[in-house]
């Protein structure tokens, strides 16, 4: 496809083309979570999870939608390409919450820039990581205050947190070092990141088959809606609450998530 540049970047509200440094991959990518919203709602409402350049950007930049990590990657990989970063995908193993070897139901990405590799991530909805550059014991801050930082053990790769739980969807464990998610470098084609993708989306008793979730990037935090239950960490303060009426809902999608879903969607989606 062409990528329309220019439209992209007026979804994330990024005024200018950034640097081909790691200063403008980080510009860009915390834009983007800005902006855009991480979300499965189209998985309960039947849908589906289409993860072609077209469809994902069709969806995210034009109808001003939101989307999960093969969907957010995927755009935020178009970007950087067209901006003329060299990057390409990675698959992963979430580890929050997980009591056996998860799958690979994540995608990340590998950037290089004057020779040196980064992580950076567009669509991972548990928390915010900053891009980090790919090195044993390389840290990172994040808006929120949490540290971040990567080591290497017999999984290959793995991002973990340290930082406050309310700035997370609740998978948090406390304030303490948590793995976050698994990867390799080995390549990943697109057959790859189809499969990965269907079984995320369709999979029986899984997250994103049993929940309804969405989060979003907060200038100084992180808020998230995992079915009815709302969470906001902002400025070092944390509230949350149980929303037991769909106009609430509607509204909260619409005011803090960006996402302007009608009544009988919000019916749809079998929460109340």
């Amino acid at each position: 496809m062409s990528f329309d540049l220019d439209a992209y970047l007026a979804r994330i509200k990024l005024p200018a083309r950034p640097t081909l440094d790691d200063l403008g991959l980080a510009a860009v990518q915390r834009a983007h979570r800005l902006h855009i919203p991480f979300e499965n709602l189209d998985i309960r409402l039947g849908r589906g999870i289409r993860i072609d350049s077209e469809s994902v950007f069709a969806k995210l930049v034009t109808a001003k939608r939101g989307g999960y990590c093969f969907e957010q990657n995927r755009l935020f990989l178009d970007a950087l390409t067209e901006l003329g970063f060299t990057a390409r995908p990675l698959l992963a193993r979430v580890w929050l919450g997980a009591s056996e070897t998860p799958g690979l139901t994540h995608m990340t990405l590998l950037v290089t820039i004057d020779g040196q590799d980064w992580i950076a991530d567009a669509g991972f909805g548990g928390s915010y990581c900053p891009p980090i550059m790919l090195s044993e014991g390389a840290e990172v801050t994040g808006p929120d205050g949490a540290m971040h930082r990567l080591i290497a053990d017999d999984r290959g790769w793995v991002l973990q947190r340290n930082g406050h739980p309310g700035a997370t969807d609740g998978r948090g464990a406390g304030e303490a070092w948590v793995d976050q998610y698994s990867f390799t470098l080995a390549p990943v084609s697109q057959a790859d990141m189809t499969m990965s993708n269907h079984w995320t989306a369709t999979a029986p008793g899984t997250r994103f088959t049993d929940l309804v979730v969405v989060s979003i990037v907060l200038p100084t935090g992180f808020a998230s809606l995992t079915d009815r239950a709302y969470r906001r960490f902002a400025g070092g303060e944390e509230t949350s609450a149980d929303i037991d009426d769909p106009r609430v809902y509607r509204l909260r999608l619409s005011m803090m998530f960006g996402i302007d879903l009608s009544a009988d969607e919000v019916a749809a989606l079998g929460l109340f």
